[in-house]
């Protein structure tokens, strides 16, 4: 599976971005697919996932941020209103994929090389 995210840019505080995330190659294997995001000198954190069954949300982002993907698994955006500068990071665009054998089952996550969301104050 390979992923390629495209939207980042810069923003003034309280405006909107989208970003969009393209996936390739066995898409029908991909399972549940998100958007994380990684501030300089913090760790990689969960912004939104979405799943057949559920969406769910950080706290910082509901109310704020709408993640949606296309029937077809093929494609993942999230829609971000009302940015802050706290916003600002790298955003990565994950998928997970479910490898089931014999003799285990496997999550397997796949990245895209991220986009950068800069919200200037």
């Amino acid at each position: 599976v390979r992923l390629v995210e495209s939207g980042g840019g810069l923003v003034q505080s309280g405006g909107s971005l989208t970003l969009s995330c393209q996936a390739s190659g066995r898409i029908s294997d991909i399972g549940a697919m998100g958007w994380y995001r990684q501030a300089p000198g913090k760790a990689r954190e969960l912004v939104a996932s979405i799943s057949d069954y559920s969406t769910m949300y950080a706290e910082f982002v509901k109310g704020r941020f709408a993640i949606s993907r296309d029937g077809a698994k093929s494609a993942v955006y999230l829609q971000m209103n009302s940015l802050k500068p706290e916003d600002t990071a790298v955003y990565y665009c994950n998928s997970k994929v479910t490898v089931v054998t014999i003799e285990r089952t496997t999550e397997l996550d796949y990245w895209g090389q991220g986009t950068q969301v800069t919200v200037s104050s």
